[in-house]
């Protein structure tokens, strides 16, 4: 299964490592934290680790570890707006519950 993510996704990275003047695309991991156990990571990567999975869509890279593509395969990353809000959006089939605040998931 893949990792991708939406034009609006794509469009927000290319951007910001427009404005940025380097990077390769988007790091995507996850890390045990909160009242549900796991909390997405993403950052911007700056180059692709031998051990790195390699997904690519809308001409952006997603680089995922091997320990997290298990909790990660499916995916979906969004850009969304929601108000005076924006940010990215993970829609991850293998979510079985999210905490109240919102800030960590379980599978």
């Amino acid at each position: 299964m893949a990792v991708t993510l939406t034009e609006a996704a794509a469009r927000h990275v290319t951007r910001y490592l427009s404005r940025r003047g380097k990077g390769v695309g988007v790091r995507l991991g996850v890390k045990t934290t909160g009242c549900s156990g796991l909390a997405y990571k993403l950052e911007y990567a700056d180059e692709v680790a031998p051990e790195d999975h390699v997904f690519e869509g809308h001409g952006v890279k997603i680089l995922i570890d091997p320990k997290s593509l298990p909790y990660l395969e499916g995916t979906e990353l969004d850009f969304v707006r929601e108000g005076l809000n924006e940010g990215f959006k993970f829609n991850n089939p293998n979510e079985k519950d999210r905490c109240g605040c919102g800030e960590s998931f379980r599978i």
